[in-house]
């Protein structure tokens, strides 16, 4: 498929456009279009100029209207852009409107998040979702990548025809690769299943940490469970779910999850294409809501977390909200408001070792509402159950005796049916009394 952008050195400047609805009330569009600007200079386009429209209602042709798009078209030859970028989704033929009367590459938002995802993207299921999102917001505009075509090859009668009886081909051809994509994501959605079932074959209680791109996530991760996983001050820099091993305080276990961070107007392709990512969060026992401290208005944020959240109907799943990044926080006054605003929030800082102990010790009691304390004699010859109790960290106290394995513990409710046979019997409570008498 043709694509302006393959050559970089045709796409360097970007006009930003971004659009205010008359009466609705939503994200402010110039902090939107700030995280525009942010979002193009990861692709390596720089933003020369950002105009924000006010709308009435949107416009068939050209979303704003025809006086609007004339003044935007004109500032971008002016300051020689050599494309647009809009911060509103822009159907295909708006686009090839705005093409057709510019002669200046026009794209959206979703486009962009779909070229960051598709640098970012490391594993063979990453890739696949990448390229099926891809595909899929691409089929609808092909004809716009032909028109581009025929007007480097002079957009001459006969070849605008040629270029209509390849179109079809192409679509087929698209349509072809999409079927080809969703099945061989459903093979990998399997594979992931069957890891994730001898995982939980050990079944440890799990965890996700999500939120906004950039809070933070993988430094926590790193910081929590020692692990390696690459921070960087960008967004979409973790697109591949990363577990480990996290040990609590009391000695119990906890597999942590770092997942997929969200952006506002995240394309619903994207989500629907990342649904087996961010499924770790789904099913997870508790979810981390990470949010960054130091962004000056937090609400909309945490509610593109939640929006999320909400499409992923794991909206219920029990969620602590850790607000990260304390230590670039200077304002006391915003910082006790925090607080009272949201009682049961942490407050962390990876650079400065701020109340990781904490977020550790509250994984400790929430995960304490999901065990049963018990004691327990396991026969010898059933060392697995003792081996799997350890893995989970469940075992405070064990002692071999000749009745078996005395263990004093935390069992997660989910393996309570498996030592269920060995509950202390009152027959066995005088021995072992007399046991533990004799060893004082």
């Amino acid at each position: 498929m043709f694509d302006v952008r393959q050559d970089p050195r045709m796409v360097e400047r970007a006009l930003l456009v971004g659009v205010e609805y008359a009466g609705v009330k939503g994200d402010d569009p110039y902090a939107l279009l700030e995280e525009l600007d942010e979002l193009v200079s990861n692709i390596g386009i720089e933003t020369i100029d950002g105009i924000v429209i006010k709308v009435r209602k949107p416009n068939p042709k050209y979303l704003i209207g025809s006086g609007q798009a004339a003044e935007v078209m004109s500032l971008a030859k002016e300051h020689e852009c050599d494309v647009i970028i809009f911060d509103e989704e822009l159907s295909p033929a708006q686009q090839r409107n705005w093409e057709t009367e510019s002669g200046i590459l026009v794209i959206d938002r979703q486009e962009v998040i779909i070229d960051i995802f598709a640098q970012r993207a490391l594993t063979r299921e990453a890739k696949i979702q990448v390229e099926l999102a891809r595909m899929e917001y691409s089929l609808p505009r092909l004809r716009r990548a032909w028109t581009h075509l025929s007007r480097q090859r002079g957009g001459a009668a006969t070849q605008r025809g040629e270029g209509e009886t390849q179109l079809q081909l192409d679509q087929r051809m698209v349509r072809s690769r999409i079927s080809r994509l969703k099945k061989e994501l459903k093979e990998v959605v399997q594979h992931r299943k069957v890891q994730r079932s001898k995982r939980t074959k050990i079944p440890l209680p799990t965890a996700a940490l999500l939120g906004y791109t950039n809070a933070g996530k993988s430094s926590l991760l790193n910081h929590l469970t020692d692990a390696d996983v690459v921070e960087e001050d960008k967004v979409f820099a973790t697109l591949d779910p990363t577990s480990k091993r996290l040990k609590l305080p009391n000695g119990q276990t906890l597999i942590l999850t770092d997942t997929v961070g969200f952006v506002r107007k995240l394309p619903h392709r994207l989500v629907d294409a990342f649904k087996a990512t961010l499924e770790e969060a789904i099913i997870s026992d508790l979810l981390i809501h990470v949010i960054d401290v130091s962004q000056e208005e937090l609400d909309p944020y945490i509610n593109t977390t939640l929006d999320v959240l909400k499409e992923l109907k794991a909206e219920d799943n029990r969620r602590i909200m850790v607000f990260n990044k304390v230590d670039l926080l200077d304002d006391e006054d915003r910082l006790r408001a925090l607080k009272l605003k949201y009682p049961d929030a942490l407050f962390t800082s990876t650079l400065k070792d701020i109340g990781l102990e904490d977020l550790k010790q509250a994984l400790e009691t929430i995960l304490a509402e999901k065990t049963l304390q018990v004691e327990l004699i396991i026969p010898h010859r059933r060392y697995d159950i003792v081996n799997q109790l350890h893995e989970v960290g469940a075992v405070s106290q064990k002692n071999s005796i000749h009745l078996g394995i005395h263990i004093v513990g935390s069992i997660p409710s989910r393996l309570c049916s498996l030592v269920e046979p060995y509950h202390i019997t009152a027959q066995q409570r005088p021995v072992l009394e007399k046991i533990q008498f004799d060893k004082t």
